[in-house]
Order: C-alpha cells, then sequence, then structure tokens
C-alpha cells in the first residue's frame, strides 16, 4: 500500500495539536463536503482522503505508530472496511449524500450508528442554533433545553444624564430561528439555502433602554429575553448594557460625590458673601462664602451629588472648590486704595512683630 502523508493531507506540521488537527479537519470536510459539492469525484475523494487522515491523526495511539512507523504504517494500521483504517461503515445506511460505498442521513429509526453520525455531522458543522441539543435514540428524538446566548452591548451618557437617569433606543440585528428551515441549518438532506447552515437569520430590531438615575462606569442594565434564541424549548438569553459615564467638562465624580471649582471674587473670599454653585441638574445653589476664605477650599453641600444607584432616595455630596479671582484692570481709585489697604496690613503685621520680640 503506498504511503499516505496524513500531516500533508490535513495541512499541519508533524508537530501539530490536536487542536489544530481539529480545527483542520474541520476545514476541509466543510470544503469538500459531498452534499456541497455534488457529482464531483474530485471532492468526494478529498472528502475521504481528510477523514481517513482524521481517523489517525485524532487517534493519540494511531498517531504514535503512524510517526513511529513512517512508510511501513500500512503494515501496523487496523483496518476497518475502507483504507487507512476510516471506518465509512458506521456512517454508511443513511439517505443524503453518497460516499461510493453507502449514503448518510440524520437517522430516527433507532438503527445502529445514528449517534456517531450525529457526533459526525456536529465535528463538521458545529452545533447550530435551532438543532443543538437534539440527540437521536431508540427512534425517537429528545431534547435538552438550552438557554440562548447573552449579549453585551456599551452604550455612553453624560454625567448630566447619569444624575437624572435617561433612555435610549438601540437598533440592534438580532438573530431569529429560520423560517425556511425551521431553525435547523439544513433543508432535506441539503445545507439551508437562506440561512447558509447556521439555522438563525439577522432583522433589525428597535430596543428602548432605561439608564437608572445614578448609573456609573461599568454598571450593567439588564433586558430579559433579548439576547439569543434557546434551542429544544429553552427560552432566551439577555442583553445587557454596559454603561459608560463620559468625563464631564465641569464635575468631577468620585462615586457618589461630586467636585466642582467656583470662581469667588477678591473681595468675596476676604468679606465673606454668595456665589452660585452649578448642579448636574441644570440649576444652580446660593453658596455662603465666609469672610476670609483661603483659595482652594472645599466648601461642602450635602446631599446635592450624585444618586445612589441602590438607593435613589439617597444622595453623595457636592464639594464647591474656591478659586478666588484676582481683580484686572484696576482704576486710578482701586489702585490708591490697594496701595492703602497694603500699608494698613503691613502696619499690622510689624506691629504683631515688634510686640512679640518686646
Amino acid at each position: 500500500m503506498q504511503y499516505k502523508d496524513y500531516y500533508n493531507s490535513l495541512g499541519v506540521k508533524r508537530n501539530a495539536s490536536e487542536k489544530e488537527i481539529k480545527t483542520a479537519y474541520r476545514k476541509l470536510a466543510r470544503k469538500h463536503h459531498p452534499d456541497l459539492n455534488p457529482n464531483d469525484r474530485e471532492a468526494e475523494a478529498k472528502f475521504k482522503e481528510v477523514n481517513e487522515a482524521y481517523e489517525v491523526l485524532s487517534d493519540a495511539e494511531k498517531r504514535k505508530k503512524y510517526d513511529q512507523f513512517g512508510s511501513d504504517w500500512d503494515r501496523y494500521q487496523q483496518t476497518s472496511g475502507s483504507p487507512g483504517g476510516f471506518d465509512f461503515s458506521k456512517y454508511q445506511g443513511f439517505d443524503g449524500f453518497s460516499t461510493g460505498g453507502g449514503t448518510y442521513r440524520t437517522s430516527t429509526s433507532g438503527i445502529p450508528g445514528d449517534t456517531d453520525y450525529s457526533d459526525f455531522f456536529e465535528m463538521l458543522f458545529g452545533r447550530q442554533p435551532g438543532v443543538s441539543g437534539e440527540y437521536y435514540s431508540t427512534g425517537r428524538r429528545a431534547t435538552v433545553p438550552r438557554t440562548g446566548e447573552d449579549y453585551e452591548h456599551e452604550v455612553e451618557v453624560t454625567l448630566e444624564e447619569a444624575f437624572a437617569g435617561t433612555q435610549r433606543i438601540l437598533q440592534m440585528e438580532v438573530p431569529e430561528a429560520c423560517q425556511q428551515c425551521g431553525g435547523r441549518g439544513v433543508t432535506g438532506n441539503r445545507v439551508c439555502p437562506v440561512c447558509n447552515g447556521k439555522g438563525t437569520v439577522a432583522r433589525m430590531k428597535r430596543i428602548e433602554v432605561k439608564i437608572p438615575a445614578g448609573a456609573r462606569t461599568g454598571s450593567r442594565v439588564r433586558i430579559a429575553g433579548e439576547g439569543g434564541h434557546g434551542t429544544g424549548g429553552g427560552g432566551r438569553g439577555d442583553l445587557y448594557l454596559r454603561v459608560v459615564v463620559l468625563p464631564s467638562s465641569r464635575f468631577e465624580r468620585k462615586g457618589d460625590d461630586l467636585y466642582v471649582t467656583v470662581p469667588v471674587p477678591l473681595y468675596k473670599a476676604l468679606l465673606g458673601g454668595e456665589v452660585e454653585v452649578p448642579t448636574p441638574k441644570g440649576t444652580k445653589l446660593a453658596l455662603k462664602v465666609p469672610p476670609q476664605t483661603q483659595n482652594g477650599r472645599s466648601i461642602r453641600l450635602a446631599g446635592q451629588g450624585m444618586p445612589s444607584l441602590k438607593n435613589p432616595s439617597k444622595r453623595g455630596d457636592l464639594y464647591a472648590k474656591v478659586d478666588v479671582q484676582l481683580p484686572t484692570e484696576l482704576g486710578e481709585e482701586e489702585k490708591q486704595l490697594y496701595t492703602q489697604l497694603e500699608r494698613i496690613y503691613s502696619e499690622r503685621t510689624e506691629g504683631k512683630s515688634h510686640a512679640s520680640r518686646a
């Protein structure tokens, strides 16, 4: 028997991992599948070749012997009615596609080998929505309910929107069961031409979502039942919106507390007075600045910060940081007054200095 290079047949290196071998096999088997290449003898031959190679290389013991004996592998391989040790007989006797010695189909008759074919079909095409979770036994199909996949989507909001709570309208592409094949991915013995074997088709859906007050970056909003379709009677998964709160040009957020810088004229910082403090809701609060307030001091306004996400009736605090504004473009009279103020202040501080030395 002529030596066959199974690694070359699958297009992998001799030190390929089990995963690499499996991936290569699935790709080639899908490409040369008789159902997708009807009446193509070359594709049918290639299909047999890659299955023969996979039968050996996917089995650790067979692969070891193949690597050890090389071109003498044919003396030691175990044959089962077909070249190279790949036993097509366990897949024969089914309707669907021809292999030269038999045909394949999904069986509900309970005949031997039907579960093997399920494994083979799953290996080739993977579990598809609408068909995963189904298995066949003694002539009856049983189903295992599986909940659909959860989806996650990022949504951006401003700090002001996070403060008050807001809404978003999402236009989302969601999968739904293919009407042509009933979500199975096949029609008769062929891959469904509408969904290309996926079992689902995409459609656009409009979803209105509420973002709660107090949301922060990393918060997740759950929309039940808007995820992937379940199989075998299982329910749909959920959609999760992951909130990203955009930076604010005015407010700094730390937990549920907010910080804002407030300009305060020099004379109000010295003599005391009121200034306005902005809030995230767009209003302004009157802040009483004590006399002789130093630049950079933070004044707390209790309960004027962000709502608590878990308890919106509770709120953090708002801290107003004083930014003393020095006067500019002084007139002659103002200069004289500031000069006089400087002289008075100097005399008072020097007097205190002399008194302390005495």
